[in-house]
This record gives structure tokens, C-alpha cells and sequence, in this order.
């Protein structure tokens, strides 16, 4: 029987282990795993590339806040967010509001390296990759910092990983629902 506690939210850059680890993470949970750009994917019939190339960023991010809002369960969910879904001012405010929020980290050569050969990162694939995934860090890394707390995906074991989100998850989500009593 699968669990209603609150939801999980792994936030991070692209390439840090989001949704590899959260599909591990709700399997020990019993919670139901949900990708939110594959998620926005289905419910529009296109992919995250075609979205930014036919509507732009702008439209993405608010198909991003309305899959936040309505278009997932309120509880039992751990959810893998798009890198860029909590710069947005308020989005990381509306997950904490919904949820427990964990970052996930690695460094950025693991993230290069673990982004090589992707294409539907529509803001960091093309010409001059490394460069474009410099640059987005750099714009994003205070608001990672300032997420949830942050869980390093380098160089170890998806099981540990997962073991370490589970241990403050479970901590955090006590103080999460007491909070909301």
C-alpha cells in the first residue's frame, strides 16, 4: 500500500542524479515517482525542446508552476524537478509549502561529464556545452543554496545516495507535518 506522507521534491542543477535517485528513493518509500519534465511532456504532447523553441522559457516555467499547483498528488510523491523549475521567485517557496525539499549536488565536471551526450537540455546543449553549463551554475547557485538541504551525488553509490535522502527525509518530514499541524 503505498504511503501519503508529504512529498519529496529533489531540486538541483541538471545532471546531478534528480531523477536516478528519486525513482530509487520512492521505491524504498513506496511513494509513486514522478519526473516533472517528463510529466509536462505528456500533458502538452511535446517535448522540453520543443516547448522552448516554439513558446520560449517563459512559457515552460509556467507550465512548470501549474504541474506544481494542480497536476501532481498533494502527498506520497517524490518528485524529480527540472533543474531550473525552482528560479522562478516564489516556486521554491511553493514547494516547501507542499513538501520536503532536498538538493541534490555534484560537482560541475561530473555534471559535464554526465551530461555529454544529452539533447533535450535545451539550455545547455549546442555549441560551446561546457561554457553554457558554466554560465547557468553560476545564475543558479545561490538559489540552490538556499533549497533544502543538499546531498552530494559525486563519486558514490546510487544506494548510499539514496540512504542519506531517505535518512533527512525522513527527519524533515516530521518537522514538515508538525509544522503543519
Amino acid at each position: 500500500m503505498a504511503q501519503t506522507g508529504p512529498n519529496l521534491y529533489l531540486v538541483g542543477f541538471t545532471g546531478t542524479g534528480k531523477s536516478t535517485v528519486g525513482r530509487s528513493a520512492a521505491v524504498q518509500l513506496d511513494y509513486r515517482f514522478i519526473d516533472s519534465d517528463h510529466e509536462i511532456e505528456r500533458l502538452h504532447g511535446r517535448t522540453i525542446a520543443q516547448i522552448f523553441a516554439e513558446e520560449g522559457e517563459p512559457v515552460f516555467r509556467a507550465l512548470e508552476r501549474k504541474f506544481i499547483l494542480e497536476q501532481h498528488p498533494a502527498n506520497g510523491c517524490v518528485v524529480a524537478c527540472g533543474g531550473g523549475l525552482v528560479v522562478p521567485e516564489g516556486m521554491l517557496e511553493l514547494l516547501h509549502a507542499r513538501g520536503v525539499v532536498l538538493c541534490l549536488h555534484a560537482n560541475l565536471e561530473t555534471v559535464i561529464e554526465r551530461t555529454a551526450r544529452s539533447v533535450h537540455r535545451p539550455l545547455v546543449s549546442g555549441e560551446d556545452r561546457e561554457a553554457k553549463v558554466r554560465e547557468l551554475y553560476a545564475r543558479r547557485e545561490a538559489i540552490y543554496r538556499r533549497a533544502g538541504t543538499t546531498i552530494l551525488t559525486d563519486q558514490r553509490p546510487i544506494r548510499d545516495i539514496t540512504t542519506h535522502v531517505l535518512r533527512v527525509f525522513q527527519r524533515e518530514a516530521q518537522d514538515w507535518t508538525a509544522k503543519k499541524s
